[in-house]
């Protein structure tokens, strides 16, 4: 397995990464949140141009691959005195083969090499995945109800992950 940087000049990649998040996304997250806000979150933070404008905003997408295949992808950005986990998909496929716990040495390294002193996420409130995060040594920092807009909320809650 391996990470492969996005760039903003990477047009066929930016489109190939949107496809698989909007997959991933409506396949994980519509029976947790519902077909119309599932559709909202994909319109919103999925599509092209919202990842090319993240992209010139600051943020580092990374798409995972295995021989070849798109298997995941995460995006992160540097704010405050942690980095930030602004997104980890992982295909159904993959999921539980430690994609996840990789990303999360890599990250590390990340943070470490910017000077940051933590990593930080949010995860929806009933999302199966906190055990999973706390699993890694991520502690709950604090709850947030996000308004992103036409009547959705996200419903999160903070972990962060102190590094040594």
């Amino acid at each position: 397995m391996e990470f492969r940087r996005v760039r903003l000049d990477q047009k066929e990649q930016i489109r190939r990464l949107s496809a698989f998040a909007t997959a991933v996304n409506r396949d994980y997250y519509e029976p947790l949140l519902g077909h119309e806000q599932t559709e909202y979150h994909v319109a919103k933070f999925l599509g092209v141009a919202s990842i090319v404008d993240q992209l010139k905003r600051g943020y580092t997408y990374y798409l995972c691959e295995s021989e070849g295949d798109l298997i995941g992808f995460f995006a992160f950005f540097p704010r405050n005195d942690a980095l930030y986990l602004s997104k980890l998909y992982v295909d159904k496929a993959h999921r539980g083969k430690g994609l996840g716990k990789e990303t999360v040495a890599f990250l590390k390294r990340q943070a470490k090499e910017l000077g940051l002193t933590a990593i930080e996420l949010n995860v929806n409130r009933f999302n199966p995945t906190v055990a999973v995060y706390e699993h890694w040594g991520f502690v709950r920092v604090r709850e947030e109800k996000i308004d992103i807009g036409s009547g959705f909320v996200m419903d999160d809650y903070v972990y962060r992950l102190e590094l040594a």
